[in-house]
């Protein structure tokens, strides 16, 4: 990431910036133990900084980067993040917020979503500089626990503490199941922390129990206790809901220039401010006055962290020429779709469908009756509109709505 946070111990503007809640958080005069400045500057070592994920999808959006962002500033700050891998953690899966258990996902599930996560992360984090980036699976130290570990872990935390976390209560009173494996999680991401002796857990505002968790197993093994440092949840690009895949509300860290630039230059003006301090380090108080320019400069240096500085600015060059309706898109920033799957002749609405840009027929009939439907910029109003051959469509723009674009080839 270009842009990325930088500092010394001294300057805690880094620290501070998109940051909910650090705790404890006492008066500086106290103890290296209750005040996070007084630990930076105490030591004269690095320390760590642990965040965990759990591998349980494959894509990654702008509302996870928040915590990796923050771990990178502390990176630049001279400390080392410990980036643990929750390989074992995700077969059951983060309880926190759900109002049923989670599918426990296979071994191999895990596997195969891991490996996609490091790569996401890649322009974030510093992966080259030396003691800056430790990388650790906690199925290393989970899987070796027998049962008289698990049992001496179990003594530390009582029924009515785990029915106080966030989901638990609520679910009890509904008399929604809640099983006993779920109340392992929490313990082991805790465990997580006592491996690592980490010296600072990140993680969103949903996650204060778990890391408070690993603070008293730290105290329980003799460890120093972890500060915990919490970060806001990004709303999504909806402007009311926390960013998600399942609300579509999202901007993922894998989409090409355009579909990434189209969708944050709409970002609401109400979470504008938000968008800027939590995926930016532009100076919020030197942002433009108008909301419009507001939401290009946003665009142009989130995607310009992700794809570069030229894929960004072609990436705005397009999105201005497909508002326009002019169809002069720049080629290189626009996925494609080929058509060689498709059996001719075809109506609009089923090659919509095939293109991915409508989870199904019957919606991508719904968005050409409602005008969303543009080929190379032109409305397309008519439903059963046939094509013979894919050379009619090959080199031509297919786009539903503001956001979604493919580039039609033979």
């Amino acid at each position: 990431m270009n842009d990325s946070s930088s500092g010394t111990n001294q300057d805690f503007a880094w620290l501070q910036r998109g940051t909910s809640e650090i705790f404890p958080d006492q008066p500086a005069s106290t103890s290296v133990d209750d005040n996070l400045r007084e630990r930076l500057t105490a030591s004269d070592m690095p320390l760590r900084i642990k965040f965990g994920i759990d591998p349980t999808g494959t894509d990654v959006h702008l509302g996870h980067s928040i915590v990796f962002r923050k771990l990178r500033a502390f990176q630049d700050a001279g400390h080392t993040a410990v980036l643990i891998i929750g390989d074992f953690t995700a077969r059951i899966g983060d309880p926190t917020g759900k109002s049923e258990v989670r599918r426990q996902l296979t071994e191999a599930d895990v596997a195969a979503n891991a490996k996609t996560y490091l790569d996401q992360v890649r322009p974030i984090l510093d992966f080259d500089t030396p003691g800056r980036l430790e990388i650790r699976y906690n199925s290393e130290w989970l899987a070796a626990l027998d049962l008289s570990n698990i049992l001496e872990l179990l003594t530390t935390m009582t029924v009515g503490q785990m029915l106080a976390k966030e989901g638990f209560a609520d679910r009890y009173d509904k008399g929604n199941p809640i099983f006993l494996h779920e109340f392992l999680y929490p313990i082991m991401q805790g465990y997580d922390s006592v491996a690592v002796q980490a010296d600072v857990e990140l993680g969103g505002t949903d996650q204060k129990f778990n890391i408070a968790v690993g603070r008293d197993l730290q105290r329980q093994f003799g460890l120093r206790p972890q500060f915990g440092l919490l970060l806001p949840i990004l709303v999504g690009t909806d402007g009311t809901q926390k960013m998600s895949k399942s609300l579509d509300n999202y901007v993922a860290l894998l989409e090409d220039p355009l579909t990434m630039y189209s969708k944050l230059e709409k970002t609401p003006d109400a979470v504008l401010k938000q968008y800027f301090e939590l995926l930016t380090n532009l100076p919020l108080e030197q942002l433009p006055d108008n909301p419009r320019e507001c939401q290009k400069l946003l665009a142009l240096d989130v995607v310009t962290q992700y794809h570069g500085r030229e894929a960004a600015l072609q990436a705005q060059s397009a999105a201005i020429a497909l508002v326009q309706g002019s169809g002069k898109t720049q080629q290189a920033v626009v996925p494609e779709f080929s058509l060689a799957g498709v059996e001719f002749p075809a109506k609009i609405f089923y090659i919509v469908s095939a293109s991915g840009l409508c989870k199904s027929s019957s919606d991508a009939r719904r968005q050409i009756q409602g005008g969303a439907v543009k080929l190379d910029g032109d409305r397309i109003d008519q439903v059963d509109l046939t094509f013979e051959s894919a050379i009619a469509l090959a080199g031509r723009t297919l786009s539903v709505g503001t956001k979604r674009f493919v580039r039609l080839v033979a």
